[in-house]
């Protein structure tokens, strides 16, 4: 025994002067280099992490025949927006161009000659551009991802792949280099932190087109055009989801400090991001519960996510009590939104553009209202907000930047899909519709015992 401790001890000595003299070589910039590179790749994890939160948000939400299908194309449509947006989509976004769309930096490398010649936009941070496209490849992602809601159980799977490469390439790129790239929406100042407009009023947008387009479920609306309730199959994996996605927007928001050094200033963003969404979450319920004369769960689960999507663009920007206010406000607002739309005859499954385009719209102008002077400078975009003296300035800028975000993506979205629905067709059969996509597409169901079982009863599922 005492051999053993001796040689051990032997062993230390021989690797302690290398391991001071390799932590020793070690600069300050160069630990704070790393530490910023490890906690932007774990805020990349977790929002990366927030499709699994899709998958089991929109599978809950929908029937059990499409479940396999609506879970499954997520891995897809990931995998062909991160081929897209590496190829041409984070050039058009990051690339040094003009007021429009970046010109260079195609076909990331990874290597830091490409990022010191193409991605002048992003040279406020020394963190590698591999992580640095990683991070955005994941806000990508999930404005894709906010789209597909609007295409649920009745798309054809080839659209995915078309439509998914194409909103990756011209559309979502080209309004993040607008706001977040140098375009011209970040040379006036357009607050945006974590992307209420850049990500969730994109992929909000192009669902409702394709609500639009792709016309109502087979049942969901009566002769005069009341609407009938499509419930989902599993509300627990709802409940699931949109955990998992509240869990991965501290990676979404704090993770854009795209730095953990200095005063811990993510950690204050975190605060504002949490707080927003337990307001939304409980106004939601409160009001469903006033509404309907029943607490309804799905309209809580919207809440949280709408306040999520709203203080996305404010939380760097407001005290935390504003946070409070603009996460209740964009609850309450989804809430009866997604009630209007419904009526109106837009079958949207998952309430997509009230989710994430009308929170997306109040979360961005709310800067304009709650923006403080001292965090404004503190993040160094745009000015104080209304309530802060800053008059209707940055208010403007906010509604400039909402105006022309949402016209950009609903013409693109219907030129496209136009197109699509012209030429490969956008719907599945009423016979595929009806027996499920998971079936009609893939030849399996998600879940073959339960449906098999059903199918004996005559049960419709």
């Amino acid at each position: 025994m005492v051999k053993k401790l001796l040689l051990a001890f032997g062993v230390m000595a021989l690797l302690f002067p290398t391991l001071a003299f390799a932590a020793d070589e070690a600069t300050i910039p160069q630990l704070q280099s790393a530490i910023d590179a490890v906690w932007v790749m774990l805020a990349a994890i977790l929002v990366i992490f927030m499709q699994a939160g899709f998958a089991l948000l929109e599978a809950g939400s929908t029937r059990m025949k499409n479940a396999g299908h609506v879970a499954g194309k997520t891995i897809l449509t990931f995998g062909l927006c991160a081929i897209a947006f590496w190829a041409v989509g984070f050039g058009f976004a990051f690339g040094d161009g003009n007021a429009f769309f970046g010109t260079t930096g195609f076909f990331v490398t990874g290597l830091e000659d490409q990022a010191t010649a193409a991605f002048g936009s992003l040279s406020a941070s020394d963190v590698p551009i591999g992580i640095k496209f990683l991070f955005q490849l994941a806000f990508a992602g999930v404005s894709l991802a906010i789209a597909w809601g609007g295409f649920a159980e009745r798309a054809k799977l080839p659209v995915y792949f078309i439509f998914g490469i194409l909103f990756t390439v011209v559309i979502y790129p080209i309004v993040a280099h607008w706001v977040w790239g140098g375009g011209w929406l970040s040379k006036l100042g357009m607050q945006d932190f974590a992307g209420s407009t850049v990500v969730h009023l994109q992929g909000a947008t192009a669902a409702l087109v394709a609500t639009i387009l792709l016309k109502p479920r087979i049942g969901k609306y009566n002769k005069d055009k009341t609407p009938n309730l499509i419930p989902g199959h599993n509300q627990v994996l709802s409940v699931l989801g949109v955990i998992i996605l509240w869990i991965g927007w501290f990676g979404f928001n704090p993770g854009s400090t795209l730095s953990a050094m200095g005063d811990g200033f993510f950690g204050y963003i975190a605060l504002t991001t949490n707080m927003a969404a337990a307001a939304g979450g409980v106004a939601a319920l409160i009001i469903s519960w006033m509404y309907f004369g029943k607490a309804d769960i799905p309209s809580m689960l919207n809440g949280v996510l709408a306040a999520l999507v709203a203080i996305t663009a404010a939380c760097a920007f407001v005290d935390t009590w504003a946070a409070i206010v603009i996460g209740a406000v964009a609850g309450i607002v989804t809430f009866f939104t997604a009630q209007w739309f419904e009526r109106a005859g837009i079958d949207d499954p998952i309430y997509a553009f009230s989710v994430h385009g009308i929170a997306g719209i109040w979360g961005t102008l709310s800067t304009g209202l709650f923006a403080t002077p001292e965090l404004s400078a503190k993040v160094g975009v745009g000015g104080a907000g209304l309530f802060y003296g800053g008059g209707v300035h940055q208010l403007g800028i906010q509604a400039l930047g909402v105006f022309g975000a949402l016209a950009f993506v609903l013409v693109l979205s219907f030129i496209i899909l136009g197109i699509l629905k012209a030429t490969v067709g956008l719907r599945v059969t009423e016979e595929e519709e009806i027996i499920g996509l998971d079936l009609s597409e893939h030849g399996s169901y998600g879940y073959p015992e339960q449906m098999k079982k059903a199918a004996q009863n005559g049960v419709s599922v």
